[in-house]
């Protein structure tokens, strides 16, 4: 089947109803930076392996009460009562808590995180000095070669892009138009819908020189409605 402008569904993102943004949210982010930075142990992602998720990434990024009371911040914002954290899928492993970082030669891949495993997804910019604003996250709507915009959510019952009729091969980012840019903030957390197509606006960084890269914890929850 061919993709149509209403293939997916439009719902225009909108701060305080589609995603949150928390400056400073934690009191000591140069700890938790540096404590991610020396992780010894890192799990590869592409192009080093075969993984959806650019770059490296490791566990545990924040410890368990900062992470409660990160969340606690969340559930406030969102409206809910309690959050559960994204369980691990099959034949995988969850990135809910994980550093992720990634060197400047990645590009944006325009996706949905799956229905199955989250409602809300959050990321927290780490680096201390990024070199550029524009390496925080994009919202993006679909874009068709005569000009048209289509849609930017992933609706039910599909999962994820990939179960879209006119998606399964997958998409490249001449196909999706920029609709909303979150500037790079260190100690910035960002909390979206995660069924709205998102991804990093870019990365930077050299591979040769870990502290140099774009540096980012991702959360996955499921919510319990108030």
């Amino acid at each position: 089947m061919r993709l149509r402008p209403d293939s997916l569904p439009y719902r225009k993102p909108e701060l305080g109803k589609h995603y949150w943004i928390t400056d400073n949210i934690l009191p000591n982010p140069l700890d938790v930076t540096e404590r991610c930075f020396n992780k010894s142990s890192w799990t590869l992602g592409s192009p080093l392996r075969h993984e959806a998720w650019p770059g490296v990434r490791a566990g545990e990024a924040l410890l368990p009460d900062e992470l409660a009371a990160l969340e606690d911040s969340v559930k406030t914002q969102i409206g809910v009562k309690a959050l559960r954290s994204q369980q691990d899928p099959v034949g995988a492993i969850s990135g809910h808590n994980h550093v992720q970082i990634v060197a400047g030669d990645a590009v944006a891949r325009p996706h949905v995180d799956s229905s199955k495993l989250c409602d809300y997804a959050g990321v927290l910019y780490l680096h201390p000095y990024p070199p550029t604003k524009h390496a925080g996250t994009s919202f993006f709507r679909l874009k068709f070669p005569d000009g048209t915009l289509g849609g930017n959510v992933c609706p039910p019952p599909y999962e994820s892009l990939s179960q879209v009729p006119g998606l399964e091969k997958g998409s490249d980012l001449t196909m999706w138009e920029e609709d909303i840019e979150v500037p790079n903030v260190f100690n910035r957390l960002l909390v979206y819908k995660s069924d709205i197509v998102h991804s990093a606006t870019s990365y930077f960084g050299w591979h040769h020189e870990l502290g140099s890269q774009r540096i980012a914890v991702v959360f996955f929850w499921k919510t319990v409605p108030r």
